[in-house]
């Protein structure tokens, strides 16, 4: 094994390690804001009190609400998308020979289309909320979306989807051959309008990435409303290279988040089921972008100016 290997192998085992620790004061200890005597103290107090371990912790001047946040924030992060990470570590060294590639998605999209592509690639992408970002066409690691496709590919040769497409169609029909920006702002309206129901109570699951179809019938979280607005404008001719589901951490509920991106010739806009209107990615100051992605490649972001890199999975 050579020293890059190793370095790579014991970055993901610190990373592995820091991920089965799931308690707060565990956390605390292993960056070492406390000491295993403090939060032994401190876990038996707040357990004679009953106080919560965080508010007796603040309340006795051990931890600051601030350091608490970050590292419950960090935490949760760093095991959202561990994969991701991976992934990324693997490519300085691995490349891509052997990675699955974008091209091998089965595009369910293009089979609802009801227009061929109507508008041009996108000619630049300005960085996304202040971000920069690294660009691989291996989507190895993004099982949720890979295996959302097969899953909507399948549902499109089921007679139970028929219905639930036809209404997708006539829905869109007055969309065609709208200028981009209003074409953005009417799929949001239309795709807001559904119902807001979480994983948990539809599929029993932190993070299910629903089809299209299963967004329609049941209703989803956000990046269900992400996937079925990207669906959307696909069937409305608008190129892979405009439209990405981005992956974001909601900076004011401390919560990662899901957004469809589409380029348009004005910018980058913003298609949000938290926010009523269509908004240009520049007029959102919350969101720090984690990665990007579509059917082409997936985009890692990283914060320009402490060049800190954030790792998430969405859930709202």
């Amino acid at each position: 094994m050579t020293n890059r290997h190793k370095k790579h192998r014991g970055i993901l085992s610190s990373l592995q390690s820091r991920l089965h620790k799931n308690r707060l004061g565990e956390l605390l200890v292993l960056d070492g804001i406390l000491s295993p005597q403090q939060l032994k103290y401190a876990l038996q107090t707040s357990r004679e009190t009953g106080a919560h371990l965080g508010d007796f912790l603040v309340a006795d001047n051990l931890v600051s609400r601030g350091t608490i946040r970050r590292t419950l924030i960090e935490q949760f992060t760093l095991r959202c998308l561990m994969t991701g990470v991976a992934l990324f570590i693997s490519m300085g060294s691995m490349g891509f020979a052997k990675q699955a590639r974008a091209g091998q998605i089965q595009d369910a999209t293009a089979r609802i289309s009801l227009v061929q592509t109507s508008f041009e690639n996108a000619a630049h992408y300005p960085k996304l909320f202040g971000s920069t970002e690294k660009q691989s066409t291996s989507l190895k690691a993004f099982t949720k979306w890979t295996d959302m496709f097969k899953r909507f590919n399948a549902s499109l040769n089921s007679s139970s989807s028929t219905g639930e497409i036809a209404k997708f169609k006539r829905d869109l029909e007055d969309l065609k051959g709208l200028p981009l920006n209003k074409m953005a702002t009417r799929v949001n309206d239309l795709m807001n309008a559904k119902r807001y129901v979480s994983d948990s109570a539809n599929y029993g699951q932190n993070d299910y990435w629903a089809t299209p179809i299963e967004f329609f019938k049941r209703g989803g979280d956000c990046e269900d409303y992400a996937i079925a607005k990207y669906t959307a404008l696909r069937a409305l001719g608008v190129p892979e290279s405009r439209l990405r589901i981005a992956i974001v951490q909601d900076m004011e509920k401390n919560i990662p988040h899901a957004v469809l991106i589409v380029y348009t010739d004005q910018g980058a806009v913003v298609l949000d089921n938290q926010i009523k209107k269509v908004v240009s990615a520049d007029n959102v100051r919350h969101y720090k972008p984690i990665f990007t992605i579509n059917q082409n490649a997936w985009w890692l972001h990283t914060a320009t100016k402490n060049n800190v890199t954030v790792v998430a999975s969405s859930s709202r």
